[in-house]
């Protein structure tokens, strides 16, 4: 369990580490609310792809994640 939470964890780090700096703050403490998710909904799948899972999953994810999501939506689209 602890080895997923790791992997999780690295898939979200290496996803925000592809995102432009002033924004990586903000992305990283609002994705904290998306690892259970990403664990659960897309297994094995990492990076910046880890993102674009949980956007294709935003039904199936956890309310704390889906505004998480729309919080970064809003945000790139500015």
């Amino acid at each position: 369990m602890i080895v997923r939470h790791f992997t999780v964890a690295s898939m979200l780090s290496l996803a925000l580490l592809s995102l432009p700096g002033s924004a990586l703050t903000t992305k990283a403490g609002a994705l904290d609310y998306c690892k259970a998710d990403a664990g659960r909904l897309c297994p094995g799948v990492e990076g910046p792809k880890a993102l674009g899972c949980l956007k294709e999953h935003k039904m199936e994810v956890s309310v704390g994640c889906a505004k998480a999501l729309q919080k970064i939506k809003a945000e790139m689209g500015k």
